[in-house]
């Protein structure tokens, strides 16, 4: 009994160490997704015993693997490090045969996957390609106000498909939504197919015919906008326009897109934060040779001071910061930290915080209201990023209130600033071209608030009128302030004038 016992467990030991031979090296897995994607995810794996280190990378990231173990059956658990704030994720494989399977993080479950060996090295991005010399890109003279439209992510993300995107059409025409200055309809990341034989992008299964939605779009009296990033893939993983960028462009002229959101992602893999400026600038050179107007969105997450040198790339806004998610903390976060900005907001070039999370269910319709009101004082471009089609009455009314909307699209294009802060008590002003002001009283606390704002303190001398923009009702003047309860996550937004 003693000797069967001893000569398991040398078995055990000896299969154990049997995998080194095998596992050690670079596996290639390859994903295919429902519209035709194939997404390339490589594991560099170097085994020790049962214990394996080395990462998980793509053209889009790199992540250490944390912690792994492989035990006498082949079975192997991966623990990757987390990024951007988020946990890591744990992935199981299996070595059988001198074959890895292994099963790749999905929505509503994994799927097992067979690896197959690569080339040591292969997996990460291509050879730096030597961004141009500085200069400053004509401006376009587009987006003399903050654009508006809708755009796919927040609620379809890589689900968006054509039809969506007619319905979003048919939907922002027939809620008032465009009579009220909606106009941009912009297909985020996951349209993209491969490239052509010539290196032409082309869509996938879920964009059969871009040309012919571009002129079901503008039969509507809209505008459709595009996705792509800098670097050779997208933030999803799809085909980027790293080393096509005039090729892309002039496609995207060919089709009849209006606007291009250009993304950040894996360029990040091959240029550093210092050479923004001129990464962005060659795309801003090609969106402008094509002669078509294009409206040029850098997202680059408010890195590098990117407002100092937006509008020379031929910028017409630029993210100021990371995503926004639907929830009054993230919201509020991002809203209220864009006061310093505010010297940078002019026609033409515009402060982004991210698009509109009004309608997705997250926020309560008070605080969709403060959404709203902080986006219009801030200039920033409204962006719905709900489904219209399905929008209630009440969300719509949010989203269609031309009194805040012409605040927002005020032509001088001055962003608002913070005139006071007192606790979660906060006062922001506007400047407007017909010499009035906008205010916002907000109230980021967890109730009800009297809050006030002195005349004197806004530079405010002699009778004005005042407005609710929100109650759509004149206010008697009153000669010292205007006083006014607030509730818990809520805004009192009023317009002074003559």
């Amino acid at each position: 009994m003693r000797f069967s016992r001893l000569f398991f467990s040398l078995l055990l030991a000896t299969c154990a160490c049997g995998y080194a031979a095998d596992v050690t090296g670079n596996w290639l897995v390859k994903q295919e997704s429902p519209d035709g994607n194939i997404r390339e995810t490589y594991f560099d794996l170097k085994q020790d015993g049962t214990n394996i280190t080395g990462a998980m990378r793509s053209v889009t990231f790199d992540r250490k693997i944390q912690s792994g173990t492989i035990d006498a059956d082949g079975k192997i658990v991966l623990m990757m490090a987390g990024q951007n704030n988020r946990p890591g994720q744990r992935i199981q494989a299996k070595f059988v045969n001198g074959e890895l399977r292994v099963t790749m993080p999905a929505r509503g479950g994994g799927e097992e996957m067979t690896a197959k060996r690569a080339p040591a090295g292969a997996g990460g991005p291509p050879a730096k390609i030597e961004p141009p010399a500085l200069h400053k890109v004509k401006y376009n003279g587009l987006a003399k106000t903050p654009p508006m439209g809708w755009n796919s992510w927040n609620k379809f993300a890589g689900r968006v498909t054509q039809e969506d995107v007619k319905g979003m059409a048919d939907a922002i025409v027939s809620s008032g939504m465009k009579a009220a200055g909606y106009i941009y309809i912009n297909i985020d990341d996951t349209w993209e197919g491969i490239r052509d034989a010539n290196g032409n992008i082309t869509t996938n299964k879920k964009f059969p015919n871009m040309k012919g939605l571009a002129d079901y779009v503008h039969s509507k009296g809209l505008k459709l906008g595009i996705y792509s990033s800098p670097g050779p893939k997208t933030c999803a993983g799809y085909e980027g326009s790293y080393g096509h960028e005039e090729q892309d462009a002039k496609q995207y002229a060919a089709w009849g897109i209006d606007y291009l959101k250009y993304d950040w992602c894996s360029a990040g893999r091959i240029y550093k934060d210092e050479d923004m400026h001129a990464v962005y600038q060659k795309m801003g050179d090609a969106l402008l040779k094509t002669g078509r107007p294009i409206v040029y969105s850098l997202c680059q997450y408010g890195r590098a001071e990117v407002e100092k040198w937006g509008p020379e790339v031929g910028g017409n806004l630029w993210r100021t910061t990371g995503d926004i998610r639907d929830s009054w903390d993230s919201m509020t976060k991002i809203g209220f930290d864009q006061d310093r900005l505010a010297p940078y907001a002019a026609p033409g070039h515009w402060n982004d915080p991210d698009m509109l999370e009004i309608g997705n269910g997250g926020m309560t319709d008070e605080e969709y209201r403060v959404h709203m009101s902080l986006w219009s004082l801030l200039s920033a471009p409204l962006l719905a990023g709900n489904d219209l089609r399905t929008a209630s009455k009440e969300i719509l009314q949010i989203l269609t209130n031309r009194e805040v909307v012409a605040i927002d699209q005020d032509p001088a294009g001055h962003q608002a600033t913070r005139a006071s802060k007192n606790g979660d008590l906060e006062v922001w002003v506007k400047k407007l071209a017909d010499g009035g002001q906008a205010v916002g009283l907000f109230n980021r606390g967890g109730s009800a608030a009297d809050m006030s704002v002195k005349w004197a303190d806004l530079g405010i001398t002699g009778k004005k009128k005042i407005r609710d923009l929100w109650k759509h009702a004149d206010i008697p003047w009153t000669a010292e302030a205007y006083s006014a309860n607030v509730p818990s996550h809520g805004v009192a937004l009023i317009r002074l004038g003559k």
